[in-house]
């Protein structure tokens, strides 16, 4: 058995490259590890830390095929990140016209959260501590 020790990264390829890097590093507070161009694939890779743990790999390619992100489709569901004030998020993020639904509670935790997009439509779900 494989011995797992905590995700390391998450994958994710933009259509817009500067306005997705601009979300998850100025909008969501990413800290830039390091950023890449890799001429032969005309491609950015952008390595942004989140705090606590982990990473999120954003990369550019030329004309990337759309890829319908519902909830309910199969394979990837969301993102979530933990935040301390689901409300001070909220209210955050829609300073920045950033559409956040309604704060609901999890009937199973107890705990609230909400949900909004990231420039290609992908699902987050902030969830609070």
């Amino acid at each position: 058995m494989i011995n797992i020790q905590r995700i390391h990264h998450i994958a994710i390829i933009a259509s817009d490259y500067e306005y997705s890097k601009h979300f998850y590093t100025e909008i969501l507070g990413l800290e830039i590890i390091l950023e890449t161009y890799r001429a032969d694939r005309d491609s950015y890779k952008l390595d942004l830390r989140v705090n606590g743990g982990g990473q999120i790999e954003l990369f550019s390619f030329p004309k990337p095929p759309l890829r319908p992100s519902y909830p309910e489709a199969a394979g990837l569901r969301h993102l979530a990140f933990e935040v301390d004030d689901i409300a001070q998020a909220k209210s955050l993020l829609e300073d920045q016209q950033i559409a956040v639904e309604e704060i609901r509670t999890d009937e199973i935790t107890g705990k609230r959260f909400t949900f909004l997009a990231d420039p290609d439509g992908l699902p987050i779900e902030l969830y609070e501590r």
